[in-house]
């Protein structure tokens, strides 16, 4: 088991998924525990979401320091005061830097609304649409020091309708997106994950 499945999720916006993670840690059985939620916007619905699970949370707005470097460092060591096993990026939209990649590499994750590598990025479901694609989905991945290029751990496929807007796909792949994200996080606490050395953009969950 991957410590003591002490888990820290960054969220930046509504936390509907960080909603799906709090609704699993509660289950019998369920090996990972949320122990902290972190947020760069001080208003984002996902602390609510924490505060109600009786979950501790921290704001680190980026507005709040010099530069990028100074936040990225306040970033990692909020982190740190909850002493977790796992970090979870779900919907945190910022690109953290060295500091918390360094300290967290191999043992933090991001969704990601498509089937990387396919449209990285932050429209990765408006580029799908774009390029006519019939199945899209979407993808659990380490974080790495690139823009959604970690090691890929976990996938699921969405069709495309023919009457999909951007929100009606979107919601879609949400949908599937928490249930892939709560089943990737169990079995990471428990199993831990082995990076393949010829190839680093693959991953296995053991």
């Amino acid at each position: 088991m991957l410590g003591n499945g002490r888990v820290v999720v960054l969220a930046s916006g509504a936390g509907t998924t960080l909603a799906a993670l709090l609704a699993a840690h509660e289950q019998p059985g369920y090996p990972a525990r949320i122990v902290g939620v972190i947020s760069d916007q001080p208003t984002a619905a996902a602390l609510d979401r924490a505060r109600d699970a009786g979950v501790a949370t921290a704001v680190v707005a980026l507005a709040d320091f010099d530069d990028r470097d100074a936040w990225n460092v306040a970033v990692a060591a909020a982190i740190d005061v909850f002493n977790p096993d796992l970090v979870v990026l779900a919907g945190f939209m910022r690109v953290l830097g060295s500091p918390f990649v360094e300290r967290w590499a191999g043992r933090s994750i991001n969704t990601h609304p498509s089937l990387l590598p396919a449209f990285p990025g932050a429209h990765g479901v408006r580029d799908a649409l774009a390029h006519g694609v019939k199945v899209t989905g979407c993808t659990v991945h380490l974080v790495d020091a690139g823009l959604d290029t970690g090691p890929i751990l976990s996938q699921v496929a969405v069709s495309v309708e023919p009457d999909d807007d951007e929100a009606t796909l979107h919601e879609r792949i949400k949908t599937v997106e928490r249930d892939l994200l709560v089943d990737t996080v169990a079995r990471m606490v428990t199993g831990g994950v082995a990076i393949d050395v010829v190839n680093s953009r693959r991953a296995t969950l053991r």
